[in-house]
């Protein structure tokens, strides 16, 4: 990764969106972790020790890419990542299905943090 530099204004905003985009991934990896205790985690795609391992490592990378290499194409290739939640998100906050374990009030919570995540971002890929 090519470390980017910038004026103190828009290094703060990459840094500001590394410690939101921190904030999701520790809400996601707790998110999962309770739900693997509660047993309510599907096993379908492996073992979820090794998904929140990845996850995590993932995670503290794109922190790294934000708040360090302060790079534009890391900030953006998440902010379109981002985008794909919202169909999720907006189904479980407003449609849940019947058998549907999750309250759509998790849904929604989740649909204001991802929306703060996706804001952050932009500001700074687009020094918005």
């Amino acid at each position: 990764m090519i470390k980017q530099s910038w004026n103190s204004e828009r290094a703060s905003k990459f840094k500001q969106a590394a410690f939101v985009y921190l904030y999701v991934a520790i809400l996601y990896e707790s998110t999962v972790y309770v739900m693997f205790e509660n047993q309510i985690l599907p096993d379908r795609l492996g073992p979820p020790v090794l998904w929140l391992i990845a996850g995590g490592v993932i995670a503290f990378l794109v922190f790294l890419g934000l708040y360090y290499w302060q790079n534009v194409w890391i900030a953006r290739s998440i902010w379109i990542m981002q985008a794909f939640r919202f169909p999720g998100l907006l189904a479980g906050a407003f449609f849940p299905q019947v058998e549907t374990v999750t309250p759509t009030t998790f849904y929604m919570a989740a649909l204001v943090v991802v929306s703060v995540n996706f804001w952050a971002l932009a500001r700074a890929s687009w020094d918005l």
